[in-house]
């Protein structure tokens, strides 16, 4: 599954390691909130339905900033705001530490959301111009388990620091410890040039106006553009809900410990890990389309099961492991499947846009999730929500073209002409 990698060459592979290293920092960051929840819970006797509209304002953010990222990256380049985007979110998960009330840790969530968005926005397109046709699908999804490492990371530090300081201290620390991604970005400022592809466009079209936020509107990409972020949005929702709330979960409904939640959480993050690595694989063996679907009727299936079948802890934390394998096989291919849909001049903003929207329309559901616990019981809610966000995505992929092995040369030669919903041609011999 691996030997494809010894015919990259080193700015392919430091390319790799950049964008590897700036997914992981990002997930080990933005999960350390999932982590605290239950604590902030406790210390600021905030409701379930406030303490998940802390979530939902980060991803909500993380839109914005998703979107101008990609936009600031078609004009200024993917590996100047891959640098900014890194800082970012580094100082404001450091700044957390000290925040006193909700209204504090809102506004500063909220911050943190602008990085955690233009890192992805940044990183996936500059990933998808410099690996070649032929490997980009397991490259780009070889990057997506960057996300299961910082999570597993992050998950580690949580576990240490609550087995060994109260809990009130504890979530103060594991924020401060976010600030340590910033120190990656002097590597990638030695190390990583920009893409030869958006090296060449930016010398036949030096600037973009303002207009450019909104090119992934116009003719002949908007409806790609809708369809994409819908198709995702559901992707995410259901991801969100079940990720931001299983360490609530574990400790409320299932009465596990802090340290005993960690546990049970770096198990399934072993099994997220399997899942991003197979996707990784099935997005060029199967296509991209198949290897959504076929997760997401999967996670249509397991999410139900473990969070409503009657079991004992012990079951429910092997179930834990094909569950996240399952849910978390649909992730890799998002990369390379929004690079192959549009050109070069419009990348930037539209995967920005697309990948980031969805992250905001998915955000939503924490905030829905923690309302409806209020009358409901926590793991029908999870399950109801996620349900139906991946029924939206099932919709939305039956409208989109497959294309696994598409060259990005034939999307800047062959644009779909107005009014064919947005969807490219492949040349003869391209699937």
């Amino acid at each position: 599954m691996l030997g494809w990698f010894g015919e990259l060459n080193v700015k392919e592979r430091r390319t790799m390691g950049a964008c590897f290293g700036g997914w992981a920092l990002d997930a080990f960051d933005v999960q350390m909130y999932s982590f605290v929840i239950p604590t902030v819970i406790a210390v600021w006797s905030l409701s379930n339905g406030k303490a998940g509209l802390i979530g939902t304002v980060t991803l909500l953010i993380s839109s914005l900033g998703g979107w101008f990222s990609g936009t600031l990256a078609d004009r200024f380049g993917r590996v100047k705001m891959l640098q900014i985007a890194i800082v970012w979110y580094s100082i404001f998960t450091f700044l957390c530490a000290f925040a006193q009330n909700f209204e504090q840790l809102f506004i500063l969530r909220a911050l943190h959301g602008f990085g955690f968005g233009g890192e992805w926005a940044a990183g996936a397109v500059l990933m998808g111009e410099v690996i070649r046709d032929k490997y980009r699908g397991r490259a780009v999804g070889l990057v997506q388990t960057g996300w299961a490492v910082g999570w597993g990371v992050s998950a580690l530090v949580y576990t240490g620091l609550y087995a060994f300081l109260p809990e009130a201290i504890a979530w103060r620390v594991l924020f401060a410890v976010g600030l340590i991604p910033a120190i990656f970005v002097v590597w990638i400022r030695r190390h990583i040039d920009e893409s030869e592809v958006f090296r060449q466009r930016r010398a036949d079209q030096p600037g973009f106006g303002a207009g450019h936020l909104f090119a992934a509107f116009r003719r002949p990409h908007l409806w790609t553009t809708v369809k994409v972020t819908l198709m995702v949005s559901g992707a995410h929702g259901a991801g969100y809900a079940l990720g931001i709330w299983m360490p609530t979960y574990l400790r409320t409904v299932r009465h596990l410990s802090a340290t005993g939640a960690g546990g049970f959480l770096l198990v399934q993050i072993l099994g997220a890990l399997f899942g991003f690595l197979l996707g990784t694989y099935l997005s060029d063996a199967i296509g991209r389309k198949w290897t959504f679907l076929w997760s997401t009727i999967g996670s249509l299936i397991f999410v139900p099961i473990f969070l409503l079948v009657p079991m004992n802890n012990q079951v429910l934390f092997w179930l834990g492991i094909p569950m996240n394998i399952i849910i978390l096989i649909k992730f890799p291919p998002m990369g390379p499947f929004m690079t192959e849909l549009f050109p070069t001049a419009v990348r930037g903003t539209a995967q920005g846009f697309c990948y980031n929207a969805s992250r905001a329309i998915g955000s939503f559901l924490p905030t829905i999730v923690g309302f409806a616990s209020q009358s409901f019981s926590l793991g029908v809610s999870i399950a109801v929500l996620s349900t139906f966000a991946c029924g939206l995505t099932i919709v939305m992929l039956m409208l989109l073209p497959e294309t696994r092995g598409r060259s990005l040369a034939s999307l800047e030669a062959e644009p779909v002409p107005a009014g064919t919903a947005g969807a490219f041609e492949p040349r003869a011999g391209v699937s």
